[in-house]
C-alpha cells in the first residue's frame, strides 16, 4: 500500500470574483474527496488529503467546480498519473497546474485532457510511507504484504507466560498490564532505552533500572540466568581468507645480512592448523548439549557447586581490581574474602554506577560504596586467582632483587638482546581467524522446547480472561439473536417491486418526504406494499417488502387473508432456509453448548417473533445532538446558520439555529417512541434564511432553508448507549455537503432493557467463535482462503463467516468493529505460523480506515478513534501490550525466530511489519507527537538479543571454541579457575574475537536479508558488528588497563593480540555507523604497549648499529657494492629500522593523536641511531683523513644517511607528518647536514697548506708581467696574450687541483663531491684575494710601504682570464658546481670586487667610499676631542635639478687642546663626492685666538651638480689650530653624510670630533688604490683628508 498526500493549496481564476464560489473534487479509482466551497478570483483552501492505493497504473482527477443557485458547474479538470508523483518525507511549496475543459477517455477510463482554460490550481501531490523505507521499495509494499501472508511456518513459542513466570519470584505480586506496556496511549511515557555511561562491570545490572525490553519487573539475577538458559546463538560456516602467520619481508631483509637461515618463532592465536580434529569440529548437536552442565540442559539454571562456566564472566574484570586489593594492608590489616562477602547484596540492589573503576581505586583502599558489593562465585574464585598471581609476582620480584642486588625490570629475561631477528618475527602482523564447520547453537533444543510450552499455557490462558467466553447470560441471548439474524437474515429479504406511478393528488416521497413534482408519472410506487417515493430515493429503502406489507396490511380491517398470504410466505422461505442451511444452525448449537432439544424451542420461538415483525416491538429513544465540525458555508459571507431536524417515523423535532457558526453546537436532547422495528432516525442540518430566495422555495415546497448534510440511522440497529460521530451525506449529487455531526443515543427496547449493546453481543458471537474453532484446531488458528481487496474481512471458513456476517449485517455492527474485534482475538495466536502477517495486514486496513479522512468531513483522525464502537482505550491498551509482547519476543529473536529455520525467518519478518503497522496506528490514528519508531524498538530489540548473546559466549568462551571450531589439547593444562581473562596470558581474547566473528557473520548472513523494512535504519549485520565491539571494546579496554599495571606476558603477545583487534575492526566495525568516519579507540588501549615495544626497539637498534659499525670497521670501511659508494653499516643500519617501522606501519593506526605518538617516538629512535652514528663518525673522522679513499666513503656514509632518511620521512607521511615527529627528522636532517658540513670543511682544511703554497707561486709568476697604462682587449692578438700569460700563472694552482679532483670525483657521491668542490672554491679565492690581489692593510703606514703590491691594469686583466680558466675548471662541464654558484658566490664577488677597483675612476672610487664608509664618526665616541655646531641646509633647484648645500658653521665647544703658545682655532668645512673637479670643495672660518668653545656663525655654499644625488656626497668637517708659516695641526674631525638630511631637507646638530675617520678594508682599498694617482689633483686632496689624524705628541 502506498500513501499518496495531496495537499490543496490556491487558485488563480479569470473573471470576476463576484461570479466565482468554488470548491475542488480529487478522484482516485472509487474514493471521492471535496474541498470547502471558497469565494473569489484567488480562492486558498489549504486542505490535506490523504489516499491509499496499490495501483500505480491509475490516475489522480482533480477538478474545480463553482457553486451554482441550481446546480454546479466544472471550470476544468488536471489529471495527474500516479507514476509521475513524486516520493518524499516532508510537504513541499506545490506547483501550478492549468485546467483543462474536456476530458480524454480510454476503456471507460480517464486518460488525459484537453482544451486548455486560463485558469490554474496550486497543488503539492507526494507518495508517503509509514516508515522510513527507501523509494524504490515504496511502490512494492503491498507485494511484501501479500508475501507475508503466504509465509506459514511452525508455532514460536509465546513469551507473555515465560515472562510472568520468569519474572516473578515467588512471593512477588505481577503487575497490572498497563505497568508492562513500554508506550501508554495518552503519550506521558516515551520509550527510551539508552544506557549513557555504561561501563563493563555494569552489564548484569543494566536491566535493574531501564531494560531495553521494557521489563521493569524483574530480578537481574534471574533474568540473567534465564537468558543464559533460553539464548540461541547459531553460528553460521563462514570462509576466511587464509593469512600469512608470520611477518616475512621484513625479516628475510634481516636475515639476508649475515646469511643466516630464517629463523621465525611464531606465536599463534589459536590452536595450530595440524591439531585441528576435523571430526570434532563437525560434532552433532547432541554431544554439545552433552557436554553442559547438569541441570543446563533440562533448562534450569546451573546450582552453585557448578558455577565453574561462568568463572570468565565480565564481572570478573572488575573483580579482579577490587581483588588486587586484598593482600593490600588497609590500616595495618589485610581484606579477607570473608569480609568481602559480608558487604552483602546492597550494591547489586542499587542503580548502576557511572563511576568507572579505575576511579574507586585510586586510594588504594576498598570506599565504603565498594564495600557493599556482594561477589559472586565466579568473582571470589577470580579473586583468589588474582591474590595467587600477585604473591608469586612479589616472590619473584623479591628473588630478582636478591639476584641482581636491587636491579630490577619488569621485562628481563623477555627480550634476547643479541637475537634481533625474534623480536620482530614473534609478532604476527596478519592474524588467521580460525574456521567453523558449521552452525550450533549455544543451548539445548529441550530449553527451546520447554519455553514452548510455556508459550503454548500463556496463550491457553489469555483466552481464559476474555469475559464473553464466560458470560452464560450474555451467550444465551446473544445465541438467541444470532438465530434471528440467521433465520431471515436481510440478505434474503424480498426487495421492492417499484413500477412508475401517476399522482393525482399532492403525494410526498416516503424517503426524504420531498414533493413528488411533475404533472405525470412523478415517481415509483411498490406493488407489494404501496410505498411511494422519488426515483433517486428508492434504492434508499432498506426494509423487507414482505415484512412492511405485513405490517401495512395488519393495521387495516379487511386485509386478513393478504396477511396471511404474506406471512404464509415467510414461513415458507425461513423453512427453506433451516433445510439449504443446516450447518449453519448446527454450528451456532455447538459453539454455544446447546443442546438440541432447547436449540429446537429456541429455534421455533425466533421463527414466532419473525413472523410477528415489529407488532409486538416497542422502543424509547433519547437522542441528544451535541455538536457538529466543519460544515458547508451556504451564506454569503462564508458561514452558515445552522439548525438540526431530527425525525423517527412521522414525529420531527428541532434544535436552535446557532448564528453564523460552520461548527455549531447544540447540546439538546429530544425524547421519542418508537414501535416499528424498520423505522430509521432521519438527522438533517439546515442553513436557515430569510431572503427573497428562501421566501420562494418556501412558496414552491416544504423546504425553505438550505440543505447542509443528513444521515439516517436504522432503529434496528440501536442498542445501550452510544456516543458517535456521523458524516453527513448527500441527498442528491447536486448536494454540496461537508462536516460530521456527534449524537449521544440511548435505547430502550421492551424486554430487553438490561441487555447488553449489539456491540457487545457481537463481541461476544465472534470471540466464542474464534475459541471454538482454534480449539478445534488443536489450538491453531486457521488463516481462511481469501483472495482480492476484501480479502481482509474474511476472517473465518464458511459457515463461520456467515454468522458474523448477517449477524453484523442485521444488528448494523460496523466492517471495521469487525476487523478490530477479531484482530483483538488473533492476538491471543500471534505466535502461530502465519498469523503475525495476517495481524500486519489487518491492522493495515483498520489504520487506513481511521487515517483515510475524506473531504467530506473534516473530523481528524484521532476523534474518529475516539469515537469508535469498540472503545478507543479497549484497543490502544490491546495494541500496548502487544507491542511490548512483540518486542520481548524480537529481544529473543535467535531463541524465536531460528536461522536455521526459514518459516521462522518468514514470521520475523511478519513479526517487524505488525510492529510497524503498530507505530502507523500511534502517529497517524492516535496522532501523537513522538511514538517509537518500529525501526527504533527493532532496533533496540536486537542489541538487547546481541548482548545477551556476547555475554553467553564471554561467559562459555572455552567451552564454545572448543566445541566451534577445535579441540584444544591444551585445555587440560589451563587451571578450571583461570579459564577466564588472565593477567598472565591473552589466550582468553583471542577466542573471544573467533566467536564474536562468528556471531556477526551469522548476522549478516541470515538475518540481514530477513530483517529490511527500515534500511536507513537498521541493518542487523551491521547492528550486530557495532554491539559486538562496543561490549568487546569496553571489556578488552579494562583488562589492558590491568595488563598495563602488570605487564606480565610477553610484548609481542600485546602486539599480536593488537592486530587481531585491527583485523576485527577493519574487517567488520569500520565502515559500520556510528563508527563510520570516526577515529577507533583501540588504539589508545594499545598506546603503552607499542611505546614499549619502540623502547626496547632503540636497546636493539643501537646494539644492532654498533654491531654494524664494527663489522665496518674491521673491514676498512668498503664500498657495500661495486656501484655502492657507501660501506655496509649504512644498509645495515636502515635495514634493521624499516623492518622496525613496518610493524609500525602495518598497524594502521586510525588516530591521528596515537599516531603522531608513534611517528614521534619512532622518529626519535631514528634520531637516536642516526646521531649515534654521527657522532661516531665525527670523532673519528680526523684520523682518516689523511686516507683520503676513506675519508670520502665517511663522508658518503653521512650523505647516504641523509637521502635513506628524507625516504624514512616520505614513508612515515611526509609533509603530512605530525609537527613534531617532523621536526625531530627536519632537524636531524640538519644536523646530518651540518656533519656533512664539516666534515666536508675538515677535509677541504686539510689540503689548505698545499693550496696556499700554489697560490703562492701563482702571484709570484704573475709579479713577473710587466707594462703599465690600460691595455685594449677587443684587439684577438691582446687576448691571445692576456690568456696564455694567464695560463702560465695559475699552473701551479692547476696541477694541484687536477690531481686531488680526479680522485674525488671517482669515490666521492656527487653531493659530496659538490660540497668539498665548494670548500675547495672558497680557499681558492680567499687565498687569491688575500695574497695576490688585496693583502691585508690596516693603517696608513701599510699603505705607505714601498713594497705594498699594486696590481697593473696588464696584471689585473690576466688575473681576470685566470679567474675564467679557474671557473670552468670547477663547473667541469655541469658535473661539478653551478655556473650560477660560481658566478654569485660571495668568495668570487669579493675577488671580483677588488680587482674592479684597480679600473675604476676616481669620482666612481670616491662615490663607492662615500656609500660604503658609514661609520667614519666611530672614533669620536670612543675618544671625542670636543664638538661642532653645524647647521646644513640642502635646496635643489626645480628646474635644473641641481643641488646646493648651504652650511653654517655656527660654534665649537670643549676643544680638546693643550699649549702653551697662541691657540687660534677654525674650522674648515670640505665636501667630497663625485663631479667636483670643477666646483669648490673647501670653506674655512675665521680662527678665533685662545678660546676652547668660539662662535663663528658663518654660512658657506656649495654647489653640486645634478650628475648624482646627495646621498654620494658628504661633508669633511676639520678643526684645526691655525699657525703661521707651518702647516695647521688638526685638532678633530667630524663626517656627516648627505643622506641623512635629504628626507628633512636641513639639520641643525652637534658633531662630536674624532681623532681621525674609521675606514673597513674597502675603505682602506680605495685610499690605496687613489694615493697611486699621483696626477689627479682630486684624488691627492682625497687621500690627504681620509688619512690625516691628529698627532699623540698635540694630545692634552
Amino acid at each position: 500500500m502506498s500513501l499518496l498526500c495531496i495537499c490543496v493549496r490556491k487558485a488563480r481564476l479569470v473573471g470576476a470574483a463576484e461570479k466565482f464560489q468554488t470548491y475542488v473534487t480529487l478522484k482516485l479509482q472509487n474514493a471521492k474527496s471535496t474541498t470547502i466551497a471558497v469565494k473569489g478570483n484567488s480562492p486558498s483552501w489549504e486542505q490535506d488529503f490523504i489516499f491509499e492505493t496499490e495501483r500505480m497504473d491509475m490516475c489522480l482527477v482533480v477538478e474545480l467546480w463553482n457553486k451554482g443557485m441550481l446546480w454546479d458547474s466544472l471550470l476544468g479538470t488536471v489529471v495527474t498519473p500516479l507514476q509521475n508523483i513524486p516520493q518524499s518525507y516532508e510537504e513541499g511549496p506545490g506547483g501550478w497546474y492549468s485546467l483543462d475543459a474536456e476530458v480524454l477517455m480510454k476503456n471507460d477510463v480517464i486518460s488525459g485532457t484537453k482544451s486548455p482554460t486560463n485558469h490554474q490550481i496550486m497543488l503539492d501531490m507526494r507518495f508517503e510511507v509509514p516508515y522510513n523505507i527507501p523509494d524504490e521499495e515504496a511502490f512494492l509494499l503491498q507485494q511484501k504484504l501479500e508475501a507475508f501472508n503466504a509465509l506459514a511456518d511452525q508455532e514460536v513459542p509465546n513469551v507473555d507466560a515465560e515472562l510472568q513466570q520468569r519474572v516473578r519470584p515467588p512471593g512477588q505480586q505481577s503487575m497490572s498490564d498497563d505497568v508492562d506496556s513500554d508506550y501508554t496511549s495518552d503519550g506521558n511515557v516515551p520509550y527510551d532505552s539508552q544506557q549513557n555511561n555504561i561501563s563493563a562491570h555494569q552489564c548484569r545490572g543494566i536491566y535493574q533500572a531501564h531494560s531495553p525490553d521494557g521489563f521493569t519487573d524483574q530480578s537481574p539475577e534471574i533474568f540473567l540466568q534465564e537468558e543464559r538458559e533460553q539464548n540461541v546463538l547459531s553460528l553460521q560456516n563462514e570462509d576466511f581468507q587464509p593469512m600469512d602467520d608470520l611477518y616475512h619481508d621484513a625479516c628475510d631483509a634481516y636475515n639476508s645480512l649475515d646469511g643466516e637461515p630464517n629463523n621465525y618463532n611464531s606465536v599463534s592465536t589459536g590452536v595450530p592448523r595440524s591439531d585441528i580434529d576435523t571430526e570434532s569440529e563437525a560434532s552433532s548437536f547432541h554431544t554439545a548439549v552433552s557436554r553442559l552442565p547438569q541441570g543446563q540442559e533440562s533448562g534450569h539454571p546451573p546450582r552453585a557447586t557448578q558455577t565453574n562456566k561462568t568463572t570468565g564472566s565480565r564481572q570478573s574484570l572488575v573483580g579482579s581490581r577490587q581483588s588486587l586489593l586484598l593482600d593490600s594492608p588497609v590500616n595495618g590489616s589485610r581484606i579477607s574474602s570473608a569480609t568481602v562477602s559480608r558487604q552483602s547484596t546492597a550494591e547489586s540492589e542499587q542503580p548502576p554506577s557511572t563511576v568507572s573503576p579505575r576511579e574507586s581505586d585510586k586510594d588504594g583502599a576498598l570506599t565504603e560504596e565498594e564495600s557493599s558489593e556482594s561477589p559472586t562465585p565466579a568473582r571470589l574464585r577470580w579473586q583468589n586467582a588474582i591474590a595467587k598471581v600477585r604473591l608469586q609476582i612479589r616472590q619473584e620480584k623479591e628473588a630478582e632483587i636478591e639476584r641482581t642486588g636491587g636491579r630490577t625490570s619488569h621485562w628481563s629475561g623477555l627480550l634476547p638482546m643479541g637475537n634481533a631477528e625474534h623480536f620482530y618475527s614473534n609478532i604476527d602482523a596478519m592474524p588467521e581467524i580460525m574456521k567453523r564447520k558449521k552452525s550450533i547453537p549455544l543451548v539445548s533444543e529441550l530449553a527451546m522446547s520447554l519455553a514452548a510450552m510455556k508459550r503454548q499455557q500463556g496463550i491457553h490462558s489469555a483466552m481464559a480472561t476474555r469475559s464473553s467466553l464466560n458470560d452464560e447470560e450474555l451467550k444465551q441471548h446473544v445465541y438467541k439473536k444470532t438465530l434471528q439474524a440467521l433465520i431471515y437474515p436481510i440478505s434474503s429479504t424480498t426487495p421492492h417491486n417499484f413500477e412508475m406511478w401517476t399522482a393525482t393528488t399532492p403525494t410526498y416521497c416516503y424517503e426524504c418526504e420531498g414533493l413528488l413534482w411533475g404533472i405525470a408519472r412523478q415517481g415509483v410506487r411498490c406493488t407489494e406494499c404501496g410505498v411511494k417515493c422519488h426515483e433517486k430515493c428508492k434504492d434508499l429503502l432498506n426494509a423487507d417488502c414482505l415484512q412492511r406489507a405485513a405490517e401495512k396490511a395488519s393495521s387495516k380491517h379487511g386485509a386478513e387473508d393478504k396477511t396471511q398470504n404474506i406471512i404464509s410466505a415467510m414461513r415458507d422461505r425461513m423453512k427453506i432456509r433451516e433445510r439449504n442451511k443446516p450447518e449453519i444452525f448446527e454450528l451456532i448449537k455447538e459453539v454455544f453448548s446447546v443442546d438440541k432439544t432447547s436449540h429446537a424451542g429456541h429455534m421455533k420461538a425466533v421463527k414466532q417473533s419473525v413472523l410477528d415483525g415489529t407488532s409486538k416491538w416497542s422502543a424509547k429513544l433519547a437522542i441528544s445532538v451535541v455538536s457538529a465540525q466543519g460544515l458547508c458555508p451556504k451564506d454569503k459571507t462564508g458561514t452558515s446558520d445552522p439548525y438540526v431536524t431530527v425525525q423517527v417515523g412521522r414525529v420531527k423535532k428541532r434544535t436552535r439555529t446557532v448564528i453564523q457558526d460552520l461548527n455549531p453546537v447544540w447540546d439538546e436532547k429530544f425524547y421519542f417512541e418508537c414501535h416499528n422495528s424498520s423505522d430509521r432516525i432521519k438527522v438533517r442540518v439546515w442553513d436557515e434564511d430569510d431572503d427573497f430566495k428562501s421566501k420562494l422555495k418556501q412558496k414552491l415546497s416544504r423546504e425553505s432553508d438550505d440543505f447542509l448534510g443528513q444521515t439516517i440511522i436504522e432503529v434496528r440497529t440501536l442498542s445501550g448507549e452510544m456516543d458517535v460521530w456521523y458524516n453527513l451525506d448527500k441527498r442528491t449529487d447536486r448536494s454540496s455537503v461537508s462536516g460530521a455531526i456527534r449524537l449521544r443515543i440511548s435505547v430502550e427496547i421492551k424486554g430487553e432493557e438490561k441487555v447488553a449493546s449489539y456491540y457487545a453481543q457481537y463481541t461476544c458471537l465472534h470471540e466464542n467463535l474464534f475459541h471454538y474453532l482454534c480449539e478445534k484446531n488443536g489450538g491453531m488458528y486457521k488463516i481462511p482462503d481469501a483472495k482480492g481487496d476484501d480479502a481482509w474481512k474474511i476472517y473465518f471458513d464458511e459457515p463461520a463467516q456467515e454468522i458474523v456476517d448477517e449477524f453484523a449485517m442485521r444488528y448494523g455492527i460496523e466492517s471495521i468493529y469487525q476487523a478490530m474485534t477479531h484482530f483483538s482475538c488473533l492476538c491471543s495466536k500471534y505466535m502461530c505460523p502465519g498469523v503475525p502477517a495476517l495481524m500486519s495486514t489487518l491492522l493495515a486496513n483498520i489504520n487506513a480506515f481511521y487515517a483515510h479522512t475524506s473531504a467530506s468531513t473534516n473530523v481528524s483522525a484521532s476523534d474518529r478513534f475516539a469515537a469508535s464502537n469498540f472503545g478507543k482505550e479497549r484497543f490502544v491498551k490491546l495494541l500496548d501490550q502487544l507491542h511490548n509482547s512483540l518486542r520481548i519476543d524480537l529481544s529473543m529473536y535467535r531463541n524465536n525466530f531460528p536461522a536455521s529455520n526459514p518459516e521462522k525467518l518468514g514470521d520475523l519478518k511478519s513479526t517487524v511489519d505488525l510492529l510497524t503497522s503498530i507505530t502507523f496506528f500511534r502517529m497517524k490514528v492516535q496522532e501523537l507527537q513522538s511514538p517509537p519508531r518500529a525501526g527504533t524498538v527493532v532496533k533496540e530489540c536486537v542489541k538487547a538479543c546481541l548482548k545477551s548473546t556476547y555475554q553467553y559466549i564471554f561467559d562459555n568462551c572455552y567451552e564454545l571454541h572448543e566445541r566451534e571450531f577445535a579441540p584444544d589439547k591444551d585445555k587440560d593444562k589451563v587451571p578450571l579457575e583461570e579459564r577466564g581473562p588472565s593477567l598472565k596470558s591473552l589466550d582468553f581474547w583471542t577466542k573471544l574475537i573467533n566467536l564474536v566473528v562468528s556471531v556477526i557473520d551469522e548476522d549478516k548472513a541470515s538475518y540481514t536479508p530477513v530483517l529490511n523494512q527500515f534500511p536507513s535504519e537498521l541493518n542487523v549485520g551491521e547492528l550486530s558488528a557495532a554491539t559486538m565491539w562496543e561490549l568487546f571494546s569496553q571489556d578488552i579496554k579494562f583488562a589492558l588497563e590491568e595488563h598495563d599495571q602488570h605487564r606480565l606476558c610477553p610484548v609481542t603477545d600485546y602486539m599480536n593480540l593488537h592486530f587481531r583487534v585491527k583485523w576485527l575492526y577493519n574487517e567488520y566495525v569500520a565502515k559500520v555507523p556510528p563508527y563510520k568516519g570516526t577515529v577507533p579507540e583501540y588504539p589508545r588501549w594499545y598506546e603503552p604497549f607499542v611505546l614499549l615495544w619502540l623502547t626496547e626497539n632503540d636497546k636493539v637498534s643501537l646494539e644492532y648499529l654498533h654491531g654494524a659499525l664494527d663489522r665496518d670497521r674491521k673491514d676498512g670501511f668498503q664500498q657495500s657494492s661495486e656501484h655502492a659508494l657507501f660501506s655496509c653499516s649504512v644498509v645495515d643500519v636502515f635495514t634493521q629500522l624499516n623492518q622496525s617501522f613496518d610493524i609500525v606501519k602495518k598497524l594502521e593506526c586510525p588516530d591521528p593523536e596515537v599516531t603522531k605518538h608513534y611517528m614521534k617516538r619512532f622518529a626519535a629512535t631514528v634520531n637516536t641511531v642516526l646521531l649515534e652514528y654521527a657522532n661516531i663518525v665525527q670523532k673519528e673522522f680526523d684520523q682518516y683523513c689523511a686516507e683520503e679513499k676513506k675519508a670520502c666513503v665517511l663522508m658518503n656514509n653521512i650523505q647516504q644517511l641523509r637521502v635513506q632518511l628524507e625516504k624514512v620521512f616520505e614513508s612515515m607521511g611526509g609533509d603530512k607528518l605530525d609537527p613534531e615527529a617532523g621536526d625531530i627528522l627536519k632537524e636531524l636532517q640538519v644536523k646530518l647536514n651540518n656533519v656533512l658540513d664539516e666534515l666536508s670543511q675538515v677535509f677541504a682544511n686539510s689540503l689548505e697548506p698545499q693550496i696556499k703554497e700554489a697560490v703562492v707561486s701563482m702571484g709570484n709568476q704573475l709579479s713577473k708581467i710587466k707594462g703599465a697604462g690600460n691595455i685594449s682587449l677587443n684587439q684577438p692578438s691582446a687576448r691571445n696574450n692576456v690568456a696564455q700569460e694567464a695560463d702560465v700563472v695559475i699552473k701551479p694552482l692547476m696541477d694541484l687541483l687536477d690531481k686531488n679532483l680526479t680522485l674525488f670525483a671517482k669515490v666521492c657521491e656527487k653531493t659530496v663531491l659538490k660540497r668539498i668542490l665548494k670548500e675547495l672554491w672558497r680557499i681558492v679565492m680567499n687565498t687569491m684575494e688575500k695574497t695576490v690581489v688585496l693583502p691585508p692593510l690596516t693603517d696608513i703606514s701599510d699603505m705607505n710601504q714601498e713594497d705594498a703590491k699594486n696590481l697593473s691594469p696588464r696584471q689585473c686583466a690576466v688575473l681576470d682570464s685566470a679567474l675564467d680558466t679557474i671557473k670552468q675548471y670547477f663547473h667541469a662541464g655541469g658535473n661539478g658546481l653551478k655556473k650560477t654558484f660560481l658566478e654569485k658566490s660571495p668568495d668570487l664577488q669579493s675577488l671580483k670586487y677588488a680587482l674592479s677597483l684597480y679600473t675604476q675612476t676616481t669620482d666612481t672610487l670616491i662615490k663607492t667610499f662615500v656609500q660604503t664608509q658609514t661609520q667614519q664618526d666611530q672614533p669620536s665616541v670612543d675618544d671625542p676631542q670636543g664638538e661642532v655646531s653645524i647647521q646644513v641646509d640642502l635646496f635643489t633647484h626645480p628646474g635644473t635639478g641641481e643641488h646646493k648645500v648651504t652650511v653654517k658653521v655656527v660654534a665649537a665647544n670643549d676643544l680638546k687642546w693643550q699649549t702653551t703658545g697662541m691657540f687660534r682655532p677654525f674650522v674648515e668645512v670640505n665636501l667630497i663626492g663625485p663631479h667636483l673637479s670643477d666646483k669648490r670643495r673647501k670653506h674655512s672660518t675665521k680662527s678665533k685666538s685662545n678660546n676652547w668653545s668660539p662662535k663663528y656663525n658663518e654660512t658657506f655654499h656649495f654647489i653640486l651638480g645634478n650628475e648624482d644625488e646627495p646621498d654620494a656626497f658628504e661633508l669633511h668637517i676639520c678643526v684645526k689650530d691655525y699657525c703661521f708659516a707651518r702647516e695647521d695641526r688638526l685638532i678633530g674631525v667630524a663626517v656627516m653624510q648627505l643622506r641623512d638630511i635629504v628626507e628633512a631637507g636641513s639639520c641643525a646638530c652637534w658633531c662630536a670630533l674624532g681623532r681621525n675617520v674609521h675606514l673597513d678594508e674597502t675603505g682602506w682599498t680605495i685610499l690605496r688604490i687613489l694615493s697611486q694617482r699621483s696626477n689627479d689633483e682630486v684624488a691627492k686632496e682625497f687621500v690627504k683628508l681620509k688619512s690625516e689624524t691628529r698627532s699623540d705628541m698635540e694630545l692634552g
